[in-house]
Formats: C-alpha cells, structure tokens, sequence
C-alpha cells in the first residue's frame, strides 16, 4: 500500500504580507498529480489545513477545489485537524463528505475508530489540547503526553480487535521529541512542556506527524512531512517536500521524499549595507525573497530603497550593530532571543525586586497564566 502523507497547509496564509494563495494552488495540483502519477492509494493530511480559525473565502474555496479534485482521482484521503484549525468547523459535513472518499478527523472522541484502507487502519488523531479534550479521554492530567497516551490506549484497543496481519497508521498533531521547531509554528507549550516522547505511539507501522514545519525523521516509523512551503525566514535551509510512503505486507516502511513546487527562494544576509551591495557571492540571491540584516554601526540611510535596488524582493529589515554581548546598549530584540514568555516573566520578576526571582510556587503561578490565556485565545477564536 502507498501513502502521500503531507500537512500543514495552512491554506490562507501570507509571508510577510505576500500573498501565497497562487503557491498554494500550485502545491494543491502538485499533490493531486503526484497521487494520480505515482499510484497512491491514499492521502494522509496531519493538520494545520487552514492558518486560521476562520479561514478566508479564498482559502475556503481552494480547500473545496482540493477535496473535489482529489475524490475525481478516486483517493481517498484521511485528514485531521490542527491547532490552527477550528476543529468543528472543519469538521463540518463529514457525513456527507466521507462518501466521496473524504474522510475529516475532527472530533477526539472518534480517535479509537479508524478509517480501513484496504486492511491497513487509518487513526486520525487531531490536535489535541489538553484543557479541552481531557475529560473527553479520561486522561490522568492536563498535558499533552497524557491525552496523546488516552488517545494512542484507544488505538491500540481498537487494533487488538482486527484480524491478524491488519497494519496501521496514526495521522497525529503534535510536537514529537526530537523534532526541530522553526519560527513559524504557534506555540502550544502547556505547564512548560511542549514535546512528546516518541515511544507514546509505539505498536503502529506508520505515524503521519503535523505540526513542524520542516520535514524530519524521527524514527524510520514515525515522521514529519513538513510544510509545503515556507512560512517564515527560519526556513531558508528546508527542503520543502512530502513523504510517499510504501507500508509492505509485514508493516516494513520505505519512503522516498517527493519536492514540492518553490514559488521562490528564500535568503537571509547579514552585513553592512555597504558590503551586501556589493559581495559578488550575493547574486545568487537577487531574485530571492530576502531577508536583510545590516549590522552598520549608525543606521543607514534609505537603507530599504538602497538594498532594494539589488535585492527587489527584499521582504524584511532589521538592524543588529555589531556589539559585544554584554553591551549595554545591545537590541532589546537580542537580549529577548531564544527565551520564552515564562523565562521573560521570571526576569521582570527578579529585575523589580532586585535580583530575587519567584520561587516554585510562583513559578507554576506565572505557568498557569500562560497557559489560561493562550487556552482562551484559542477558543476565542473558534467562537467568532
């Protein structure tokens, strides 16, 4: 059996406030191609199809051209919800839509019952938020490797009971442990723990991960498609592409990665303004998206209309004037990079009381509210 496992879309998104529709019309015809050309038998679609709660009516109408065109070829397709999806919302019409061979995964309480392809078993897993689905599988507590583990115990429950020789494959949404981040996954962090050890979906053939954007390999069984495209300068370097996946009789796995269209490259220089017009070694980079650091120690002027006269894509620029790391006067963007909120909020803390930072107490204090509001966002935005 042959899988096209790809995911996060994220259908109605923009980089940098150039619109990507067009890309992703190109990336939606590439998969139905690829799927007619390569003789898959199934898509496999791990979240994040929308960028938002409540998609545009272009990103709405491309979805639709997306789910016709694949049920046209006769795939089928297994498609789960992700954290940037509204889950009802996408899972509205799944009745009705599962009898052209589109199958929508969007509530957790169906995460026992798979879709049969064949005799290989298709769990959909959507993204699961803790404070929410909890209850719903009676997990012991409120963080991601406890419902992912309820969720992975109706799994394997559920393929105790098949015939012998029945493989299985689990579409999840989440962030696996020892999968790189890029800038451009929202944050799902819960009581200051975002990842998820691997071995929690040990006992299946395949897991079809979404959430990271770039593509990984965890284990030979368990992988990252990665992004279709890219959504933020952190992926430059990424190769963006699907995973086609070959599942043997005995549940051995073979995959081979398949390129995704480029709308057009991505560079990040970093230099004086000076030097970055003139290095000979950029001009690979004319036509590129750009990414533009100039590191001059006064700020130059009409710095974007003088490196837009060599790099007219150049989408962003910073300045970053060379300076010791204990500089005083280093950038307060510098000093934040690479902490999270809670490393921020225990900084202000022990600045205001001069030099005391919160205790244990007042850490999980601090934790709680991170977590509430980044919760509330979330079904802010579904409600609207």
């Amino acid at each position: 059996m042959r899988f096209l496992h790809t995911s996060d879309w994220h259908l109605g998104r923009s980089f940098h406030r150039v619109d990507l529709l067009d890309a992703q019309a190109a990336f939606v015809d590439h998969v139905v191609a690829t799927a007619s050309d390569r003789g898959v038998d199934a898509v496999l679609v791990a979240g994040d199809v929308y960028d938002r709660a409540v998609p545009s009516l272009a990103a709405v109408e491309l979805f639709d051209r997306a789910l016709r065109s694949l049920a046209g070829l006769g795939v089928p397709t297994v498609m789960i919800s992700g954290n940037h999806d509204s889950a009802r919302r996408l899972g509205v019409g799944a009745g009705l839509i599962e009898r052209a061979g589109i199958h929508l995964r969007t509530d957790p309480a169906g995460c026992g019952t798979p879709v049969m392809i064949g005799d290989v078993a298709c769990y959909g897993l959507p993204y699961l938020e803790p404070a929410l689905v909890r209850d719903e599988l009676a997990a012991p507590k409120a963080g991601h490797e406890a419902v992912l583990a309820a969720a992975m115990e109706r799994v394997r429950a559920d393929l105790a009971t098949r015939p012998d020789g029945t493989r299985s494959i689990v579409l999840a949404h989440a962030f696996v442990a020892g999968g790189e981040p890029s800038d451009s996954e929202r944050d799902i962090t819960v009581g200051g723990v975002a990842a998820v050890p691997a071995g929690v979906f040990d006992g299946v053939d395949y897991v079809a991960l979404g959430h990271l954007h770039g593509s990984q390999v965890i284990t030979d069984r368990v992988r990252y498609s990665g992004s279709p495209l890219a959504y933020s300068f952190s992926e430059a370097t990424h190769r963006k592409s699907m995973w086609l996946v070959d599942l043997a009789a005995d549940g051995a796995v073979t995959a081979e990665r398949v390129d995704c269209p480029v709308p057009r490259p991505l560079a990040r220089i970093r230099g004086h303004l000076d030097e970055l017009l003139e290095d000979p070694a950029l001009t690979r980079h004319e036509q590129a998206w750009v990414e533009a650091t100039l590191t001059d120690a006064q700020r130059p002027a009409d710095a974007m209309a003088r490196i837009s006269t060599r790099f007219p894509h150049t989408l962003s620029l910073a300045f970053d004037p060379e300076r010791a790391d204990g500089d005083p006067h280093a950038s307060y963007a510098r000093r934040l990079s690479g902490r999270s909120d809670q490393q921020i909020a225990e900084d202000f803390v022990a600045h205001v009381r001069g030099g005391s930072g919160p205790d244990d107490r007042e850490r999980t204090v601090l934790q709680g509210a991170f977590d509430a509001v980044r919760v509330d966002d979330g079904v802010r935005e579904v409600a609207r």
